[in-house]
């Protein structure tokens, strides 16, 4: 019987991972909008920062390693209907390949708390990893590849900053919602 469990709960935890990796994939398909970094605004790291609250750290990581592996493979599944490794290795390179650890992170300060986090404890813990995180490593990557000076990229980024806290907003509000309408996505972080 209680492999029968296990079983299932990792049948589970791979089924919701696709589907947040599936999720991440279709807030690509809104339109980007274009900034003259190289970056556009999207709305995927929306769905990294749900995916880190409901799903917790490991299968919430997962989710976002499956979506690299899609993107990997050639699949159009980044903003604009883009997929393939030298979209991994192009601008937007440093802040796709953080988003496991933003999902692992903010799952594992989520699970800290057995109640949960409260809706301004989850914001905080989106800006701190679901933006800053994202952004250090955006930009890491970018001074890497390009011969932009560090002052200039974190300028640049004060254009994210209004709709990425919107977002970490939105994030938090909505996993506490569905965490409390829908139970069984509890399951996982336990």
């Amino acid at each position: 019987m209680k492999r029968e469990i296990t079983t299932q709960s990792r049948i589970r935890e791979l089924v919701y991972a696709a589907l947040f990796a599936g999720i991440v994939a279709v807030l690509g398909l809104i339109p980007p909008i274009p900034l003259p970094l190289g970056v556009p605004i999207t709305l995927q790291t929306f769905g990294v920062m749900l995916a880190g609250g409901l799903l917790g750290k490991r299968v919430g990581s997962i989710s976002m390693l499956l979506f690299i592996l899609l993107v990997a493979i050639g699949l159009p599944v980044l903003s604009g209907g883009r997929g393939g490794v030298g979209f991994l290795f192009g601008p937007t390179g440093g802040y796709i390949f953080s988003w496991p650890l933003v999902a692992y992170l903010i799952g594992f300060v989520s699970e800290l708390r057995p109640g949960g986090l409260h809706l301004a404890g989850l914001f905080a813990v989106n800006i701190v990893f679901g933006i800053m995180l994202v952004y250090i490593c955006g930009i890491a990557y970018l001074m890497l590849i390009t011969e932009v000076s560090f002052k200039a990229l974190v300028v640049g980024h004060l254009l994210f900053l209004p709709g990425d806290l919107l977002k970490a907003l939105l994030a938090a509000w909505l996993v506490i919602r569905i965490k409390a309408t829908y139970p069984p996505i509890n399951r996982l972080t336990k």
